[in-house]
């Protein structure tokens, strides 16, 4: 069977998971997921960083990717499906990649090895092993601030020419690699900012979208920044994300996903802003200031 190879492109929402008293919140999730597949939306991923994905169940995540086949059949938008794999030990990922080969997914977002910083031909030949053994398209994901090891430029090169491997997470940190690897990759390897605040900026470098925690707020707004850069209209996007970048950094002024629930949870979204330890739920002081700023845009939208 051959891979049929398709470059990610555009919003990709790294979906959160909903619990409501320690387990899997099935009826949020599906009122979730009927409320995106309807949004400018053009990819999901499940069980990723935001999704809380190392402290899931195997029959917890296959159940959220069925929620999530039947809702995006419902809304008639033609959104990707990727899960998000990680692992320290290639033999171990590459049995998940086994495990999940029935799945009604379309591809996998899978991490750097976290914890043993393996050298570049370690990374080289990890993520090589596990493109061979899928048939379906893998992204990337490169954030050496939580594995503690940088996929280097001259690797990721090396993996774009892969046939499975279709682009990458960019998460490095640094702003001259992210820029180097936008002006050096080849046509058909896509580039996806995971860094919410610097959104706009990866944009107008090449990047060809986002994967972003902070796109369950304002959807539509982050899809617009996009869609008026690729127009070529520049200072209206310079616009839009003047007003947004606010709420993205709001997001993750304490560890994500707990400021996204809780944003989710006053909107009536999901029941509960519940995460799973060793995750806490948000400070007082910052669900005051979720909810001011929930309550403002309100304000704004009646006046609008």
């Amino acid at each position: 069977m051959q891979t049929v190879r398709s470059t990610p492109q555009g919003i990709w929402l790294p979906l959160i998971t909903p619990f409501r008293d320690g387990a899997f919140d099935e009826i949020s999730a599906q009122r979730l997921v009927a409320h995106y597949a309807r949004a400018d939306i053009d990819g999901f991923i499940l069980g990723a960083t935001t999704g809380e994905g190392l402290t899931l169940d195997d029959d917890e995540i296959q159940a959220y990717v069925g929620i999530c086949r039947r809702e995006i059949a419902r809304a008639g938008h033609p959104i990707q499906l990727f899960l998000g794999l990680s692992g320290s030990d290639t033999r171990k990922v590459l049995a998940a990649l086994a495990a999940s080969a029935g799945w009604e997914i379309d591809g996998y977002l899978i991490t750097c090895p976290y914890y043993t910083r393996p050298s570049q031909l370690g990374l080289l030949r990890h993520f090589t092993a596990l493109a061979d053994a899928t048939t379906r398209p893998v992204m990337l994901y490169n954030i050496p601030y939580r594995t503690g090891v940088n996929l280097g430029n001259e690797t990721m090169l090396r993996l774009a020419a892969h046939p499975n491997i279709v682009g990458v997470k960019d998460c490095s940190a640094d702003a001259a690699q992210s820029f180097d690897l936008l002006r050096d990759r080849p046509a058909n390897f896509s580039v996806l900012s995971g860094e919410d605040a610097l959104f706009y900026t990866a944009l107008t470098q090449g990047a060809d979208g986002g994967v972003l925690a902070a796109a369950h707020v304002e959807t539509a707004e982050f899809a617009a920044v996009r869609r008026e850069l690729f127009e070529g209209n520049q200072h209206a996007a310079l616009m839009r994300w003047r007003k947004l970048v606010e709420v993205a950094r709001l997001l993750f002024v304490e560890p994500s996903p707990a400021p996204i629930k809780h944003w989710l949870w006053r909107s009536g979204l999901i029941d509960s802003p519940q995460v799973r330890l060793p995750m806490t739920e948000v400070s007082e002081g910052l669900a005051a200031r979720i909810d001011a700023e929930i309550a403002a845009r309100r304000e704004r939208g009646k006046a609008a």
